[in-house]
Formats: C-alpha cells, sequence, structure tokens
C-alpha cells in the first residue's frame, strides 16, 4: 500500500561491540571481525557461559558531561550517544530538530538492569535511604527517548516501546509510520540495551538461551551453522535518523536508504520459543512486503534476526522458504549478530542500519563461523566473506520473547 509522504534514513549512529561509529562498524561488519570475547565487566567464573558482546571503547563523557552521565544507566548512555552520532552523521543544523515536527523513540528490551542491581544492593546493606534519587530515571526504558529529546529540544513524538528483541526494528517501524502519516518530519529511532550484568547473565545461563562455547568466543555466534549452540548475549545502540523526503532533499542530505514496508505479528504460541511452523514470523515479512507494495522476487537481501540457537534459525529458514518459495533460495541471507552477538532490544536498531549501509555501498557482510551446513538451514548465508551484489529491496527481521514479530522493507536510494 502506497503511504502518502516516504520516509529516508540520512544519518546513522552506532555504540555497539565492534566499535563506536557508523563507519568503524560498517568496516568490522564487512571484515568479518567479530566483537565477541570473554566477559571482562566482571568474574564470569561460576556461569556456564563467560562470553559477551562487550561496549569496550566507550566513553560517556565523550558525548555527555560528567554530572548528567551519572543519573544515567548504561542503556540511556548508549543510546544518547548514537543519538547524537545519527545526527552529526546527517549533518542537520541542530535547530532544525527543534519543536514539534520531530520525535524521538527509543525503546529498549530490558532497560536499566544494571541501575535495578545496584541499587538493590545497597537498599539491602544500607538501607532505603541510602537509594538514589536518580534511580528511577536511571532505569525506565522510556528515559532514553526523553534524554534525547531533552538534548535535542524535539518536541514531537515521544515513546519508547520495549518489545524484546523486537524493539529497535518496532521503534523503527512506528515511526516511519508516524512521518508517513504527517505527524512528524523527522524522527531519532531506534533501540539501546545494556544487559551484561549478573543478574542479566544469570537469567539467560539459566534459561540454556546462551553458547557456551567458552574456550573460543570468537566462534560462538554462528548463526545457521549446524554447531550453533545458543546466542551470544551482547549491548550497544543502534539510532537512525529518519527524515521526510521531501525534507531531505531540501537540505541536499545525504540519503542512506528508503524505508517502504513494515509488518508486524503475534505467534501466539509460547513466551520465549517461535511457533514451530514459522507462521508468525511468516506473518511478519508477508506484511510488510503487502506493506512495501513488492513482490518477493524484488528482495535481493534479507538481514535474517539469525540468533544462532538451533530452534530460532531452523524456524526463520522455514519462514523465509514460506514467503519466498523457490526463490528462497536466490536471495541472499546473512546474519550481522554473527559479529556482534544478540544486542537485545537493540539489535533491530542495528541491523536496520546495516541494512541501509548494504543498499547505499552495494556490499553484503557476511555470517562468520559457518563451517558445518545444516540440513535443516539450506539457504545462502553469504558465508564467511562479504560480498558485492546489486540490490534494489532488503528485508530486516527481528523476532522476540513473548511471540512478538517485526519486519521492515528497505529500498536502495538512487538520486
Amino acid at each position: 500500500m502506497a503511504h502518502p509522504r516516504r520516509v529516508v534514513i540520512t544519518g546513522i549512529g552506532i555504540v555497539s561491540p565492534l566499535g563506536v561509529g557508523a563507519e568503524r562498524n560498517w568496516e568490522s561488519m564487512k571484515a568479518g571481525r567479530t566483537g565477541v570475547t570473554r566477559i571482562s565487566k566482571f568474574d564470569p567464573e561460576a556461569f556456564s557461559s563467560q562470553i559477551a558482546g562487550e561496549v569496550k571503547d566507550f566513553n560517556p563523557l565523550d558525548f555527555i558531561g560528567k554530572k548528567e552521565s551519572r543519573k544515567m544507566d548504561p542503556f540511556i548512555q548508549y543510546a544518547v550517544a548514537a543519538a547524537e552520532m545519527a545526527v552529526e552523521d546527517s549533518q542537520i543544523k541542530r535547530s532544525q530538530l527543534e519543536g514539534d515536527r520531530t520525535g524521538v523513540y527509543i525503546g529498549s528490551g530490558i532497560g536499566g538492569i544494571s541501575s535495578i542491581e545496584e541499587n538493590h544492593k545497597v537498599l539491602l546493606s544500607k538501607g532505603p535511604k541510602r537509594v538514589s534519587p536518580f534511580f528511577l530515571i536511571a532505569t525506565v526504558i522510556n528515559e532514553a527517548s526523553g534524554q534525547v529529546s531533552i538534548r535535542t529540544k524535539a518536541g514531537g513524538p515521544n515513546s519508547a516501546c520495549a518489545t524484546a528483541c523486537s524493539t529497535g526494528t518496532h521503534a523503527i517501524g512506528d515511526s516511519y509510520r508516524i512521518i508517513a502519516r504527517g505527524d512528524a518530519d523527522l524522527m531519532l529511532a531506534g533501540g539501546s540495551e545494556a544487559p551484561i550484568t549478573p543478574l542479566g547473565l544469570a537469567g539467560f545461563c539459566s534459561m540454556r538461551a546462551l553458547s557456551v562455547r567458552n574456550d573460543s568466543p570468537e566462534k560462538a555466534s554462528r548463526p545457521f551453522d549446524k554447531g550453533r549452540d545458543g546466542f551470544v548475549i551482547a549491548e550497544g545502540a543502534g539510532i537512525v535518523l529518519l527524515e521526510e523526503l521531501g525534507s531531505a532533499v531540501k537540505r541536499s542530505a545525504r540519503i542512506y536508504a528508503e524505508i517502504v514496508g513494515y509488518g508486524m505479528s503475534g505467534d501466539a504460541y509460547h513466551v520465549s520459543a517461535p511457533c514451530p511452523d514459522g507462521d508468525g514470523a511468516w506473518r511478519s515479512m508477508k506484511r510488510a512486503l503487502s506493506d512495501a507494495g513488492v513482490k518477493p522476487s524484488d528482495i535481493g537481501y534479507i538481514n535474517a534476526h539469525g540468533t544462532s540457537t538451533p530452534w530460532n534459525d531452523k524456524i526463520e529458514t522455514l519462514a523465509i522458504k514460506r514467503v519466498f518459495g523457490d526463490y528462497a533460495y536466490k536471495v541472499a541471507v546473512s546474519s550481522t549478530k554473527s559479529v556482534t552477538g544478540h544486542m537485545l532490544g537493540a539489535a533491530g536498531g542495528f541491523e536496520t542500519a546495516a541494512t541501509a549501509m548494504v543498499l547505499k555501498h552495494q556490499i553484503i557482510p557476511p555470517t562468520i563461523n559457518y563451517e558445518n551446513p545444516d540440513p535443516e538451514c539450506d539457504l545462502d548465508y553469504v558465508p564467511n566473506e562479504a560480498r558485492k551484489a546489486e540490490l534494489d529491496y532488503a528485508l530486516s527481521n527481528s523476532f522476540g520473547f513473548g511471540g512478538t514479530n517485526g519486519t521492515l522493507v528497505i529500498k536502495r536510494f538512487l538520486e
């Protein structure tokens, strides 16, 4: 279905295990360099999984004042930094962000878990009067959007979502529709996450969701490979500046790509496992393609959810086959989680940005660590080496706990 207003991506900001900044992340993705290492934030020896995609070269003081940064959980710091980089990357005048035609929509799957842990320890050891007065504003998920809105003076739609691993994709998809229907001209949108804490790691370990390939962290995230044994927990933020096309053209903005379709669905099946026949993922992709008004055969690349869990990768492959039929074997599929690990609520923001850069540069980053083909995962996963390609349309998938699904269709922008 055609929308009255077109929406393009004009700025990208990334904080990830690959580094800080869009260009650094793009170069690492292309080269297949992993950001997965042994956990250094705390001693992980007692945990079954001891590896993660940690953000290691981030200094919040490069983006936020010392006094302000102390009031922010790391997931908010990452979001503020990524948003600042997206604004700088777009080369828009900050005065153009001010007012009610610019909005902010940044979500998180877990929010301020480290602040919760720290303040709970204080409560137990020192009593309630010693809990920080900034505890709640450092913890609640919408404060990432709130802080970015305050700093940019963006007075338009201000919201957040918490849809597990679909969060970043839903935030961007919802923002795309906000602009398309005329409620804003610009939106800073995406996701942010900082879940690598003892409690966060313990929870995922107890679920047996994580890889335990502790002896070789760089090999642990291996989407679609037969030897995959779970995902690798990761952190960071991915924020894009979405802009109404007329606004972008008027200021001669560099345009990465255009968002043309968005689909959502619910599995209505299980609190954490995907529907075995891939029905929810299938409906999400079908709705996005219908919204974009394109055929499956128009899609040249799929940035897969591709978490490196035995069940998820198999089901996503099944759903892709159901949507694309025989053409599924001709479309290139890769998982950037192979190099970052799974950034949870930030994954969709990062992967939307990655897909936009794929279309801009016409290069597909590889799925690294693909060594042993799985008969049930038999598509073209662009194994181990980047590939040049001629692409007009790409699709980006995100599927989350609770059976929540999101898909974006993104188009190459030709001036």
